[in-house]
């Protein structure tokens, strides 16, 4: 059914012009070299970048950002490869982040147009939308980590055409805050998904963030909220927004575009 679904999208997919994203609070992460970052101001230039050039450009009949990724490259901490933007509240630099107590909003309206298939026939997933955790220094050296890595608290995903969510929850809600600093000390929730089947059509994805509450929205239409002792106590770690194309498979021969017509964030 849902292959079906995805056919009759496919038609009515790509017909408006996209405006131009501001790229100013943006680095990319394509899957080459070790893997290959371009942050500002050498990003503006991403057009004439023949190393970016097969994984970040600008769609010439829509105008849209498109994210082409295949396995390649991952960076540390992964097992997959991305063409995705990571947001830098002070352009060229990493580090400076929001806390959920300062809050922020992402809103973006994106397609995933092209995806590949694994040997029994299902879509590759593909993670169009994140909020990553980060220590700050003092953190990072108080548990004895030798990078700034914390987990992302926001997945969003695109599977089988249709829009899932996935968070981090406490697997011990009395851990203390020291504890809780640790990866290992999150675990996933369940999941869930919107009832809306995009398919390959556009859609539009808001999240918004404040102390102590989540919100995801597709479409303006349905929202899921987090709040509680997990979204809480989530608060200690600063975060960043990330958008684009995270694939999530290492099949040989697979691959996956997204394009963004419009993303913003605000603080």
């Amino acid at each position: 059914m849902i292959r079906c679904l995805l056919t009759l999208f496919v038609a009515s997919s790509l017909h408006l012009a996209a405006q131009d994203i501001d790229l100013s609070n943006w680095k990319v992460t394509i899957p080459e070299g070790n893997p290959t970052s371009v942050e500002p101001p050498e990003i503006f230039d991403f057009e004439l970048n023949p190393v970016l050039k097969p994984f970040f450009f600008k769609d010439p009949t829509t105008g849209a950002l498109a994210f082409y990724t295949y396995p390649a490259q991952s960076t540390r901490n992964s097992k997959y490869s991305r063409t995705e933007l990571r947001e830098q509240m002070v352009p060229g630099s990493n580090d400076v982040n929001w806390t959920f107590s300062q809050g922020g909003v992402m809103r973006g309206t994106l397609n995933v147009e092209d995806v590949t298939q694994n040997a029994v026939g299902d879509y590759h997933r593909v993670i169009v939308m994140q909020i990553h955790g980060r220590l700050t220094n003092e953190q990072r050296d108080l548990i004895g980590e030798d990078d700034n890595n914390a987990p992302p608290m926001l997945k969003i995903y695109w599977d089988e055409g249709k829009i899932r969510v996935k968070t981090k929850v406490l697997k011990d809600v009395s851990a203390s805050n020291q504890d809780i600093l640790h990866e290992s000390a999150w675990g996933d929730d369940e999941g869930r998904n919107f009832k809306e089947i995009v398919g390959y059509e556009k859609f539009t994805l808001e999240v918004r963030v404040s102390e102590g509450l989540m919100e995801v929205t597709l479409n303006d239409q349905e929202t899921f909220v987090y709040q509680g002792v997990h979204i809480d106590r989530w608060g200690i770690f600063e975060n960043y927004f990330k958008a684009g194309n995270y694939f999530q498979s290492r099949d040989e021969n697979s691959h996956a575009t997204v394009k963004y017509y419009e993303l913003e964030v605000h603080h």
